[in-house]
């Protein structure tokens, strides 16, 4: 797999599909700036050669994982907005709604802490 388009046709339910298709459209049109990339078979947004964000698209649900960071940064947003979390990801229910202002926050701190770091993920601190 080397490509969204057939990230996307991997996806089995339609509608799943479709949201995923959604998604992915909206974060290209908000940040144009951001390059895409198949990795570890995921859909993933970078920004200069580093990791901004990547999808995953499950049964129950669909995981993004923006990295610990962000997620730390994010958790009292993340839990406002009814989807679990673990260290690594976030987990948004087919059933539940994209919260789209938190996503443009989460890759937008992404874009902008990761502004000065020349490798693809965050080092530990």
């Amino acid at each position: 797999m080397e490509t969204f388009d057939e990230y996307l046709a991997g996806i089995q339910d339609p509608a799943h599909r479709q949201r995923v298709q959604e998604i992915f459209s909206w974060i290209e049109q908000q940040f144009p700036e951001l390059e895409t990339r198949i990795g570890w078979n995921q859909p993933m947004y970078t920004h200069h050669g580093t990791f901004i964000i990547s999808m995953s698209a499950y049964k129950l649900h669909l995981a993004i994982a923006p990295e610990t960071v962000a997620i730390e940064r994010f958790s009292d947003d993340i839990k406002a907005s009814g989807y679990r979390q673990t260290k690594m990801l976030f987990r948004i229910g087919w059933e539940q709604p994209v919260d789209y202002d938190l996503l443009g926050k989460i890759i937008a701190f992404n874009i902008k802490d990761k502004s000065n770091i020349k490798t693809f993920w965050r080092k530990p601190e």
